[in-house]
C-alpha cells in the first residue's frame, strides 16, 4: 500500500523554514537540498531561480516525510494560505500509481501529466473535485 506524506510549498524560504524544521525534529535532510538549478535544460531560469530549492525531504518518523519546495513566481505559480501543501503519495509499484492517479484525479484538474521525471521516478500532479492538491510519485527501481 502508498505511503501519504506532507509537501509544503514556500514563496522563496524554504530553506529556511526546513533549516528550522530540521533544528527541531533533530534529524537530517535525505539527500540534500535539491535546487532548480539541478534540473536538466534549466539554460533561461534566472540564477535566482536557480538557487531556489526545487525537493527537499525531512524524514520524522518511520516512513513518515515532510518535504518542500520553493513556488516559481516566472513558472507562474502563486500561494495563498490554503494552497501551500500537497498530499504526496508514494505507491509501491506503477500500477499502483496508475491506479491512484487515474482515480483521485477523476474530476479534478491535472497540473503535471503522470510520467518518467528527469529523477527517476513516475509522477504526476492534480487537484481533484474538492479542491485538494496532489502529487503521486512512484520511485522506479534502478537498473544496475
Amino acid at each position: 500500500m502508498a505511503t501519504i506524506n506532507t509537501y509544503l510549498s514556500f514563496m522563496g524560504n524554504t530553506e529556511e523554514a526546513f533549516e528550522f524544521y530540521k533544528s527541531v525534529f533533530g534529524v537530517e535532510f535525505v539527500g540534500g537540498i535539491r535546487r532548480f538549478g539541478d534540473m536538466p535544460n534549466n539554460e533561461l531560469m534566472s540564477d535566482a531561480d536557480k538557487r531556489k530549492v526545487m525537493h527537499v525531504g525531512l524524514p520524522i518518523g518511520p516512513g513518515n516525510f515532510l518535504m518542500g519546495t520553493d513556488a516559481l513566481e516566472s513558472m507562474g505559480q502563486s500561494l495563498t494560505f490554503g494552497n501551500n501543501f500537497h498530499i504526496s503519495i508514494s505507491p509501491e509499484s506503477k500500477e499502483e500509481a496508475i491506479k491512484l492517479f487515474d482515480g483521485l484525479s477523476s474530476g479534478g484538474t491535472v497540473t503535471s501529466p503522470l510520467e518518467e521525471t528527469f529523477w527517476g521516478a513516475y509522477f504526476g500532479a492534480f487537484t481533484d473535485k474538492f479542491g485538494v492538491q496532489w502529487m503521486v510519485n512512484y520511485l522506479q527501481p534502478v537498473n544496475n
